[in-house]
C-alpha cells in the first residue's frame, strides 16, 4: 500500500472517529458540537484558539474532556497578574547530591510541558508572562539556563478571556492574536440544554468518555493536513478573503472601507487553507470543497479585523461585519 493510499484510509477511518469523539465528549458536555468541531479543526491544523467567553460556561471542563478523549495531557494556567515566565516555563533549582555533596542545577519542567495548555484569563497576566507562552507556541522549546528544553508534540494552546471584565486586564495586542488560528466564543447554552447541564451536575451520575484517538494518531492526522491538495481557485478564493478585509484594497466592499481600520494579513489566508483541510479529514474526506472554506472564514477573520469609530458610532460589531461580508464572499464562488 503506497503512502498516498495510507493517507486516504486515515482520513476515511477519522469519519467514524469523530463521531465517536462527540459521543464520548456529549457524556461529559452538552451541547457546544460546533465549538468542538472548531477545536479539532485547529488541533489537526497545528493552530492555537483563543476562546471568550463569561465565567461558568465549562471552558475549562471541555478542553480537560477533550484532552482525556484524545488521550493527550492536559495543564490548566491559571494567568493572574503576579503570574511570573518561569511559573509557566519551568525554572532551575539548586539540588545537592547527597552522596558526593556537590550541587548542581537542575530544570523542573512548568506547566507548559504538556500536549495541550489551558492558558485561562490570558490577558489578566503582564505582557512579559503573556511573552513566555507565546515564544513557547512559536519555537515549540523553552530555553532555561542557557539550555533549550523541547515541547513533546502534539502541543496544542487555547488561551481564554473574559469578555465582561476588563479592569486590570492587559489584552493582548493584535500581533499576538495573529499567531492564533481560531477566535471562538462560547454563548449560552439553549433552554433544553441548560435543563439536562442541571439535572446532570446535581445529580449522583458520574459520566465516564472513553479514548478515542492516541497522540500518534493525532500527530498523524497533523501530517496528513499538510499533503491534502486544494484546487488553485479555492486558495485564490481565500485570498480573495483577506483582499476583502483590506479598506485600501480594490476588492474591499464599501463597508469595509467604511467600517475596518485593518484588515486581515497573509496568516488569515493560510489558516483559512489549512482550517479547510483540516475540516475536510475530520468529516472523512481527502479533498477540500468550497464549504469547508466557509466553515472556518468566521474564527479565523473574528480576531484579525479592527473596526474604527465610524463602526462604532453606527453601532455595528465584529461579527456583524463579517456576517455582511460573507454575503460578498458568496458572490465570487458564483
Amino acid at each position: 500500500m503506497s503512502e498516498n493510499e495510507k493517507e486516504v484510509q486515515l482520513v476515511e477511518w477519522m469519519r467514524d472517529a469523530h463521531q465517536k469523539i462527540l459521543t464520548e465528549i456529549s457524556k461529559v458536555i452538552v451541547g457546544q458540537q460546533e465549538i468542538v468541531d472548531q477545536l479539532l479543526i485547529a488541533l489537526f491544523a497545528h493552530g492555537y484558539s483563543i476562546i471568550i467567553g463569561v465565567p461558568g460556561l465549562a471552558k475549562t471542563l471541555m478542553i480537560n474532556t477533550l484532552s482525556h478523549v484524545l488521550d493527550l495531557k492536559f495543564q490548566r494556567i491559571q494567568f493572574t497578574p503576579d503570574l511570573m515566565p518561569s511559573d509557566i516555563t519551568g525554572t532551575d533549582i539548586i539540588e545537592e547530591d547527597k552522596t558526593t555533596g556537590n550541587r548542581e542545577f537542575r530544570f523542573v519542567k512548568g506547566p507548559v510541558f504538556a500536549n495541550i495548555i489551558l492558558a485561562d484569563e490570558i490577558n489578566r497576566t503582564p505582557p512579559k508572562t503573556q511573552a513566555a507562552l507565546l515564544q513557547a507556541m512559536q519555537e515549540y522549546a523553552v530555553t532555561a539556563g542557557g539550555k533549550t528544553y523541547e515541547l513533546k508534540e502534539p502541543f496544542f494552546v487555547l488561551a481564554t478571556q473574559n469578555p465582561i471584565e476588563q479592569e486590570g486586564t492587559y489584552p493582548l495586542p493584535e500581533a499576538q492574536l495573529d499567531r492564533f488560528m481560531f477566535s471562538l466564543n462560547i454563548t449560552y447554552p439553549q433552554f433544553h440544554e441548560e435543563v439536562e447541564i442541571i439535572k446532570n451536575t446535581t445529580s449522583a451520575y458520574v459520566p465516564d468518555p472513553q479514548k478515542v484517538l492516541k497522540s500518534k494518531e493525532v500527530l498523524d492526522l497533523q501530517k496528513v493536513v499538510r499533503n491534502i491538495p486544494v484546487a488553485e481557485h479555492l486558495v485564490e478564493l481565500a485570498v480573495n478573503i483577506s483582499k476583502m478585509t483590506r479598506p485600501s484594497d480594490k476588492l474591499a466592499p464599501e463597508f469595509i472601507k467604511n467600517w475596518i481600520e485593518w484588515g486581515a494579513g497573509p496568516r488569515a489566508s493560510q489558516y483559512i487553507i489549512l482550517g479547510a483541510k483540516a475540516n475536510a479529514i475530520i468529516n472523512g474526506r481527502y479533498f477540500v470543497t468550497t464549504e469547508d472554506i466557509f466553515k472556518v472564514i468566521k474564527p479565523v477573520l473574528r480576531h484579525r479585523i479592527i473596526t474604527n469609530f465610524n463602526a462604532e458610532a453606527d453601532g455595528v460589531n465584529v461579527e456583524g461585519i463579517i456576517d455582511k461580508l460573507m454575503i460578498e464572499i458568496e458572490k465570487l464562488t458564483k
